[in-house]
């Protein structure tokens, strides 16, 4: 399968290298507006530099964006037009109407359109989600020091949007209610936000999202009847308590640490991709999955509008 990959800035260089090594694959360009960090990229993996995007339609069969999300719509158009597969980097578009013309444009060229939303694809996240049964309260930290890069969008977008999308795809509800705060404070954007989301069967999620903390946190916890379930994302390590009730005596709580194969995340995102297009499926993280999460973290910063 001929793959190029389009923006190899900091993460669009991991898909270069997991593509570069993957069976099956031959990755046959990375393409930047920065070409002397295309050629640096390029030369590391055995493959060409490219500068122009456009010069790919029709010669790949498929491609992954990991530009700026500015950009997606506008680099990821002509490929769908032409019934390339495409993986889009998170969030899928900066606007709904970006996120509805891309889904759309998928669905009737037939081309698979998939959404990088990693956590999907954590060892611990796959090895809780058969755990999760009827989740009553969820809590997420997402904290990480000041980036040099995705300070275009708010930290919603840019971080918070992982726990929502993986919120999403456990809750199987339509959200209720949302109360939002953040606020801006190294930047003109949101660095820090905080969201209460209700569900129609009941359910809380309670999620936080910085850009300017001294630590690198990624958790959450799902509180549900007679069961904890906590995720580390960063660590891959799973630990879920119950309750048991015996026969006779007084209930306990057990549990502990459950063993996780630990793998990375992304590779397991691309290997799914070139899966769905040679097998002619949808990708695990479907166009209209990310344009769900898209939606959800468009309608919380609109309730931070009044907070700035």
């Amino acid at each position: 399968m001929r793959v190029a990959v389009i923006g190899v800035g900091h993460l669009g260089r991991h898909h270069a290298r997991i593509l570069a090594g993957m069976p099956g694959v031959d990755l046959i360009g990375v393409v930047d507006t920065n070409l002397q960090l295309a050629r640096e990229i390029a030369d590391a993996h055995g493959t060409s530099a490219i500068d122009d995007a456009a010069s790919l339609v029709g010669v790949v069969d498929a491609v992954v964006v990991a530009t700026p999300t500015a950009s997606h719509a506008s680099v990821a158009t002509p490929f769908l037009e032409a019934g390339t597969a495409v993986l889009i980097e998170k969030p899928l578009a900066r606007s709904m109407a970006e996120a509805d013309a891309l889904v759309a444009l998928a669905r009737a060229r037939g081309a698979t359109l998939a959404v990088g939303h990693t956590e999907r694809f954590n060892p611990a996240v796959e090895a809780a989600r058969p755990l999760l049964t009827a989740p009553r309260f969820i809590e997420g930290h997402r904290l990480g020091t000041f980036p040099d890069r995705s300070l275009d969008i708010d930290v919603v977008f840019d971080l918070m949007i992982h726990d929502i999308d993986v919120v999403l795809s456990v809750v199987n509800s339509q959200v209720a209610g949302i109360d939002a705060v953040g606020v801006p404070v190294l930047t003109p954007r949101i660095d820090i936000a905080n969201v209460r989301l209700r569900f129609d069967n009941g359910c809380i999620a309670n999620l936080t999202a910085s850009r300017i903390s001294r630590d690198r946190t990624r958790k959450i916890r799902f509180f549900q009847p007679e069961s904890y379930v906590a995720i580390d994302f960063a660590a891959q390590e799973l630990e879920v308590w119950r309750l048991v009730r015996p026969p006779a005596g007084v209930p306990s709580i057990e549990g502990g640490a459950v063993a996780v194969e630990r793998a990375e995340p992304l590779a397991r995102e691309l290997e799914d991709f070139i899966a769905a297009v040679k097998q002619h499926r949808d990708a695990a993280v479907t166009g209209e999955a990310g344009r769900h999460a898209l939606d959800l973290a468009q309608r919380i910063t609109e309730q931070m509008v009044s907070v700035r």
